[in-house]
């Protein structure tokens, strides 16, 4: 038993080195896996931008006077803001923000309409949610404008009546770079990861050498193992490349573990290259491996939640995303990168993409030995 497993590890660890040779020994794609990933990366960071117009909102009113009811209808009123939930304590703000339930929270204060009376100003609290950072600046942008309004109905001959005191959880700033680059950890390793994993075996058909793999004594098991172990661990580097420039270059911190943060990495890794072995089992060579990829990677990105919140895609779009293994891995990351979230917070995203990975390389391993035969 111990000669077997020994002699399975090493035939597998041959083929890994020939995958890893055949992927690494031409000076272009070495340029390849390297060059673009950090270029996409300062890229992403400093030109994409987006803004979304459905803001979901809380409302904790410990004053419930009239300048308050009046204040909440106005804010109504824009059709932007919907509101989710009436709070009754402040506890019940950091549930709904932290559950992604609600992207701003306004809280005013018991003495709000007294102050008022007085000729005092009057503090409207508002939380963000700095994750959705595009979102969140336009959400204060209006609740400012909102307010000035109020206050010029309520007395346009004085200063400012109500003055809105804003905070963002996850993201101070509000800074659409702390967003993107996160997610990019997961985003722009996907790309290669699945490429590479999609023309393994079509390209061994193209040139030639899939027979004479065939007559070799390994089994189908262990060569698709060879096949998913470099594009693995070349994913990884890659998401290295891009946390580093994130963390280092951008100056983001990280506020979770390291270690949850690669565990993530790897589930969601192993999920997109059984996506890729999928496609490669498929395809007859490398012109349709590479057809397949790029037609599914662009409905992946767009499906993920990078670009637009998963939660305000149509009802059957997020139905979906549920076979993303990007959506998840994004979630994760961001969690993880920016909330501290820990592993038993994040296990609502791991779940999924292990179960990608248990349904794709089975797939993949039945449709290699479909071929084969």
């Amino acid at each position: 038993m111990t000669t077997s497993l020994i002699a399975f590890i090493y035939r597998v660890i041959n083929l890994c080195n020939k995958e890893m040779l055949a992927v690494l020994k031409d000076p272009a794609n070495r340029v390849i896996l390297i060059v673009p990933p950090l270029l996409q990366s300062l890229l992403f960071g400093y030109a994409a931008n987006f803004d979304l117009t459905d803001v979901p909102y809380v409302v904790l009113d410990q004053s419930s006077t009239e300048s308050s009811r009046t204040l909440l209808d106005r804010v109504d009123g824009t059709g932007v803001f919907h509101r989710v939930a009436t709070l009754h304590s402040s506890a019940e703000i950091e549930r709904f923000i932290g559950n992604g339930e609600a992207l701003i929270a306004l809280h005013f204060p018991s003495d709000f309409e007294e102050r008022l009376s007085s000729g005092d100003t009057a503090p409207l609290q508002l939380i963000v949610d700095g994750r959705n950072s595009a979102t969140g600046n336009s959400a204060v942008g209006y609740v400012r404008s909102i307010v000035a309004g109020f206050n010029q109905c309520l007395n346009p001959e004085t200063a400012v009546s109500v003055e809105v005191e804003a905070r963002s959880w996850f993201n101070p700033n509000l800074e659409t770079r702390w967003i993107i680059m996160p997610a990019m950890i997961a985003g722009l390793s996907m790309i290669q990861t699945m490429m590479l994993s999609a023309l393994s075996v079509a390209r061994e058909r193209e040139q030639g050498t899939f027979d004479q793999l065939l007559v070799t004594p390994h089994t189908p098991f262990e060569i698709l193992i060879s096949k998913a172990i470099p594009p693995i661990i070349i994913g990884l580097v890659q998401s290295t490349l891009v946390l580093v420039v994130t963390r280092y270059w951008f100056h983001i911190p990280m506020s979770g573990s390291v270690g949850t943060l690669y565990a993530g990495l790897l589930m969601f890794t192993i999920a997109s290259v059984g996506v890729g072995l999928s496609i490669s089992a498929l395809s007859a060579n490398m012109h349709q491996a590479m057809l397949y990829t790029f037609v599914l990677i662009m409905p992946l990105m767009l499906l993920s939640g990078l670009a637009t919140p998963v939660a305000n895609m149509p009802d059957l779009l997020q139905t979906l995303t549920y076979a993303n293994p990007l959506r998840f891995a994004i979630h994760l990351v961001r969690a993880v990168y920016l909330e501290g979230a820990q592993l038993g917070d994040v296990w609502r995203d791991m779940v999924p993409l292990m179960l990608i990975a248990i349904v794709t390389l089975p797939l993949a391993a039945w449709l290699f030995r479909h071929r084969l035969i």
